[in-house]
């Protein structure tokens, strides 16, 4: 009776392992997630891999870093992503549910660089900003303006409030939710940045973390700051229809449309390719792409699809994607991460 038993679970599992593999390799094309910032490039990535190869063209889905992470770090099989592109690098939170999840093994492979803006139509000027005044237009809780010491529910309604050379405008401006690496980026980046040059909140990052946390990053919720989802390219729609509105994402689609849009300056500098590569422009941030080292092996085209990404002819400073925006990385980087690629290399942790 216990050799049939044991035979039985013997079975049992011989039966979900072919099973597994099976349903893992039954997929004959590469499935990526995340980042709408990110999604022009592997887009065009994608195409080339798909014409220039004999595999099929990757399908690719764009619902947000966050989104995408959770998405990838679910599980390994069929059902979920090879890839995942991401605006901002994993979280140690995301890789360590990766690892609960069974994605033990993910690489990461940096692809270059790219700048937050904040465009508005140009049938209006463009904004001039700084960090300062665009944490004082955006958060939900600013210093007194009346000078009374305190930090107070943001009373801005006004640009010509925020400052008198600035436009007698409602603020309003369009951007992405929480689940977007572009959201943590610019919130880190621009309103962080801005909120710490006030003395009394930057004193608050030693008295009191958690106070200066919910001061700095969140964002209000009055109807100034208007969250329009993952699709940049609707944000560009919606600036065109109406120009005394703002809004913000990456540069690429700011390169993408400069026929109908214009970006603010930012401590008097523009956003454009050479002040960004040349890291004048201080809204900056790295791109990247996760893959689920467990599928590249079993998903056909994978490794194909990473080395035409970290090919110079990809993302070298006369590659074809820079033609679409993306900052080149320098030599050494792009050197590191195209050998990272070559050898499957497998990210150990995140701190």
């Amino acid at each position: 009776m216990k050799k049939i038993i044991v035979f039985m679970i013997l079975a049992l599992f011989m039966a979900i392992s072919i099973g597994t593999t099976g349903a893992l390799a039954a997929r004959d094309y590469i499935s990526i997630v995340g980042s709408s910032t990110v999604y022009p490039f592997a887009t065009v990535v994608a195409e080339t891999f798909g014409k220039t190869t004999s595999y099929k063209t990757p399908k690719i889905e764009s619902t947000g870093s966050g989104g995408g992470f959770k998405l990838f770090c679910a599980g390994v099989g069929v059902q979920h992503p090879d890839i995942t592109n991401a605006s901002r690098r994993m979280k140690s939170s995301e890789f360590n549910t990766c690892q609960q999840n069974g994605v033990k093994d993910v690489i990461e492979v940096k692809i270059g660089y790219d700048g937050i803006v904040m465009a508005n139509s140009k049938k209006a000027p463009a904004l001039k900003l700084t960090r300062k005044e665009i944490f004082l237009a955006l958060a939900k809780e600013v210093p007194d303006p009346k000078g009374s010491g305190k930090i107070v529910p943001n009373p801005y309604k006004t640009w010509k409030d925020i400052n008198p050379a600035l436009p007698n405008k409602k603020i309003e401006v369009l951007g992405p939710p929480p689940t977007s690496g572009t959201r943590d980026a610019f919130v880190e980046l621009a309103m962080v940045e801005g909120a710490e040059g006030f003395a009394m909140i930057k004193s608050l990052g030693k008295s009191d973390k958690k106070r200066f946390k919910a001061v700095t990053e969140t964002v209000r919720e009055d109807g100034a700051y208007i969250e329009a989802g993952e699709n940049d390219n609707l944000i560009v729609q919606k600036l065109e229809a109406n120009p005394d509105a703002l809004g913000i994402f990456g540069f690429s689609f700011l390169d993408q449309n400069m026929d109908k849009v214009q970006g603010a300056y930012v401590e008097s500098v523009q956003p454009t390719f050479e002040n960004i590569a040349g890291g004048k422009y201080l809204l900056s941030r790295p791109l990247f792409f996760y893959v689920k080292k467990a599928h590249v092996d079993v998903i056909p085209g994978i490794k194909e699809y990473m080395n035409e990404f970290a090919s110079e002819k990809a993302w070298g400073k006369e590659g074809y994607l820079s033609e679409k925006g993306l900052i080149p990385m320098p030599d050494a980087e792009r050197k590191q991460f195209h050998n990272a690629v070559k050898n499957l290399e497998r990210l150990d942790a995140i701190k």
